[in-house]
């Protein structure tokens, strides 16, 4: 893996700057370089401030983009700006260069040629273009240059978007292609497609081909681009914002721009006309109706009397109408398949006019992808996984047409007049019928020539469903698994939907700490959902309160109570490995851990509040514990501020931006791991726990918590108070703040007195029903699962 400590950014651009904040955000120091502005004074000329304008603000702009390119504030102190001029020097310090200027081949060649001079062997070089040809940039570059240089493609924006393309040219060394990829995978938490030098490499390659056939089928068809949207979101396994809502995101000029670079560089009649850009695209971008940064593309948002409204383009008149939805038969029925190949199916072979859309998007993106995949990559994988990580695709072109079914759908296209790809008929003429094929546990591709290849997954990879069907589950129920994830640690993976903590994960915890006390080295608790979980199941919690059944609730919460400190004392290692939204009681699982290994893309936050409530499930002793680390009980002074930190923590829902910025509240210690890569982050979690054994792991005994008291009530109260006379909070925010202060004082007892983890549980759980019992809570919980956010009542 390549060892990069130091790295340099050039062109403090959109693009420039975020991939400095991501560089930064992984810990490694970066500069971030732009050109001298051309407008300075005379005064200024000798300024270095103003000599730096450029970068200065490429770097400031991270602080204000939403979502943030930053996992804290903090890291941004790791990026020095300078500029092209007094700091060019500064190049032959670093281990990496990253060109990210204008997209314009004979200034990168210049800009290289400059960087030679103060080169020096053994730096890697690379450019962030997304489509100009790597190895006309550095013609005329020395051979050892043209070893360390390639092309490093990151999507936008850098911290969120996994695909990274890495495009070697003709004279890159392969060891520093391979070196760089794992750095990208280990390090920046990428998923890292090989691409060949061809324009627009992979992704956007596929992508604008996607794109403009889909604008062609929208005019063919009379729709207009919300009609358009209907279809071609998450019915079809895109991202909600489908077609034209991520054109506008992208920005029209920036989509112009691709197309162009393909039209300009193919020579297929065929394949330029589809790249050509359409006279509606044309007039909108000559009318800089450029998307979101404009405010105004194919949608506008306005304000009416209503509030903000957001209106749709009409095509044919060019103004902006009222959004609708496509309304059809296939869509009603994709949204009954119980899986995506179902509602696939469901579209693409309905003759309505959601169906006649999706098959011919489909269609024609399968053939695109099937006829250059020779041309443009190495094998069909890297195609899917680009789509999928580069796009948000669920399902990269191959994987979807083994869900329509290659046979059904080879068969229609040739009744249709299309020419099928000599790939998928090598693929039928092979008697297989599927582009993807397990065997024995593992999965083969298709691949060019007609032969099979093992698809290799990561040596850092678990895969949950696959080490299922090698029957490695343990014992499972319809809400969690306890799966043998080898070297005698078991995962406790919650499956229940969103991952909602009910009566069947308590019950399979409870199974777990038995099962792992007695056979296993240490347990992992993880899965691979889109988010690890996002509290109790509220549902169920709501139809016991309004069925006054206050003995079942308070039964539910012991038993949550008694499971996480079942956690807790276990006496082999416990470590959780949360990632994504990890909310009210996805926390409560990972407090009681040993150790947590967490993605750094983590939400964690004790959010209760939001729905009337306080933590239930020993949540507030946790947090407590945590705090009054390394306090002396009898130090009266420092006990109360860590407790308001508890207090505005958990009062006002405060939730993690990341992992890096969970530390800030607590909910990850010092001594807790972040991967970046998610995709490792149960291989991680399994190494630590394999060490904590290692190392003879003795659990933790109970502890004696000191409590600030009546004293710290009373403050705590006050604090309330104020926000609540100021109209910062509603009467029953102020009610639920009581309630969450009696419980982390430790009730009416005096100030510095130890109390016992049962005795804050006691206090907590008796909060809880107290809260769940009030109709204002229950018209929250009820708000929440119908409208997915909050109510201030």
């Amino acid at each position: 893996m390549a060892k990069i400590k130091k790295a340099a950014v050039i062109g403090a651009g959109v693009m420039g700057a975020a991939i400095a904040g991501h560089l930064a955000n992984v810990g490694i120091s970066t500069y971030l370089l732009d050109i001298v502005p051309r407008d300075l004074t005379d005064e200024e000329k000798q300024d270095k401030k103003a000599r730096n304008r450029l970068a200065q603000a490429g770097k400031d702009r991270l602080f204000k983009e939403k979502p943030s390119p930053l996992y804290s504030k903090e890291v941004a102190g790791l990026i020095k700006v300078g500029n092209l001029e007094d700091d060019f020097d500064q190049l032959s310090e670093v281990d990496w260069i990253v060109e990210a200027v204008i997209e314009n081949l004979q200034i990168k060649r210049d800009l290289f040629e400059r960087i030679e001079k103060v080169w020096k062997p053994g730096i890697i070089v690379s450019s962030n273009t997304s489509g100009i040809s790597i190895n006309q940039m550095v013609e005329g570059r020395s051979e050892e240059f043209k070893k360390h240089f390639l092309g490093t493609h990151f999507f936008n924006p850098p911290r969120y978007m996994k695909l990274l393309e890495i495009i070697p040219g003709h004279s890159t060394d392969k060891a520093i292609v391979q070196s760089m990829k794992a750095f990208a995978e280990e390090v920046l938490g990428k998923g890292v497609v090989l691409c060949k030098d061809t324009p627009n490499f992979i992704a956007n390659r596929i992508g604008t081909y996607g794109l403009q056939v889909t604008l062609q089928a929208m005019e063919d068809l009379g729709l207009g681009p919300d009609e358009v949207d209907s279809v071609t979101g998450r019915a079809m396994g895109r991202p909600k914002s489908a077609t034209f809502r991520t054109l506008d995101l992208v920005g029209l000029d920036t989509y112009v721009h691709v197309c162009n670079n393909v039209y300009e560089n193919v020579n297929d009649p065929e394949e330029k006309a589809v790249f050509k850009v359409s006279p509606l695209l044309q007039k909108m971008v000559d009318n800089k109706w450029l998307g979101s940064k404009t405010g105004q593309g194919f949608y506008k948002k306005v304000k009416t009397d209503k509030g903000n409204e957001i209106l749709a383009l009409d095509p044919k008149t060019l103004e902006y109408r009222p959004r609708k939805k496509l309304k059809a038969p296939s869509l009603d029925q994709a949204k009954r398949g119980k899986t995506l190949a179902d509602q696939l199916k469901a579209l693409v072979y309905s003759n309505d006019t959601a169906g006649k859309l999706a098959w011919t998007i489909t269609k024609k993106v399968l053939l695109y992808s099937a006829q250059h995949l020779e041309e443009i990559a190495n094998d069909i994988v890297g195609i899917d996984q680009a789509m999928k990580w580069g796009f948000n695709w669920d399902l990269g072109p191959f994987e979807m047409w083994d869900a329509i079914g290659v046979e059904k759908s080879v068969a229609r296209m040739r009744e249709e007049g299309e020419t099928i790809p000599k790939l998928v008929e090598d693929l039928l003429a092979s008697g297989r019928t599927s582009f993807y094929q397990k065997e024995e546990g593992k999965v083969h591709a298709f691949h060019i020539g007609g032969k099979w290849k093992e698809v290799e997954e990561h040596e850092k990879v678990i895969n949950l469903a696959l080490l299922k069907e090698q029957g490695k589950v343990i014992k499972k129920n319809s809400g969690a698994s306890l799966i043998d994830i080898g070297d005698d640690i078991a995962c406790l993976e919650f499956h229940s939907p969103k991952q909602a903590i009910g009566a069947e994960i308590i019950t399979m915890i409870n199974y777990a700490v038995k099962e792992v006390s007695a056979n296993y080295r240490g347990l992992v608790i993880g899965n691979q959902a889109p988010n690890f979980c996002v509290g109790a199941n509220l549902m169920l919690m709501l139809m016991e309160a309004q069925d006054y059944n206050w003995p079942e609730i308070d039964l539910m919460v012991r038993q949550f109570q008694k499971a996480m400190g079942s956690l807790r004392y276990l006496d082999k290692p416990v470590v959780a490995a949360p990632f994504g939204m990890t909310l009210g009681g996805g926390v409560e699982v990972c407090l009681p851990a040993d150790r947590i290994q967490a993605a750094a893309e983590t939400y964690m936050g004790l959010v209760e509040v939001g729905v009337g409530l306080i933590p239930g499930g020993g949540g507030n002793k946790e947090m407590l514990i945590r705090w009054m680390e390394g306090v002396d009980p009898k130090d009266k002074v420092a006990l109360q501020p860590m407790v308001n930190h508890v207090f505005m923590a958990i009062g006002q829902a405060k939730v993690s931006t990341s992992a890096l910025d969970a530390r800030k509240y607590k909910f990850l210690r010092p001594c807790d791991g972040i991967t970046v890569n998610r995709d490792h982050l149960l291989y991680d979690a399994k190494q630590v726990a394999l060490g904590l054994a290692k190392s003879g792991y003795k659990p933790p005994q109970p502890v004696q918590i000191p409590v600030v008291g009546e004293t710290g009530y009373s403050l705590m109260k006050l604090a309330a108070r104020e926000l609540l006379l100021g109209g910062y909070i509603t009467e029953h925010d102020y009610k639920i703040a009581c309630k969450l202060a009696f419980v982390l004082a430790g009730g009416n007892v005096p100030e510095g007195t130890l109390v016992s983890e049962q005795y804050l549980l006691d206090l907590e759980r008796e909060a809880f029903l107290s809260l769940i019992g009030e109709p204002k809570t229950q018209q929250r919980m009820q708000y929440m699962l119908a409208k997915g956010k909050p109510l201030r009542n």
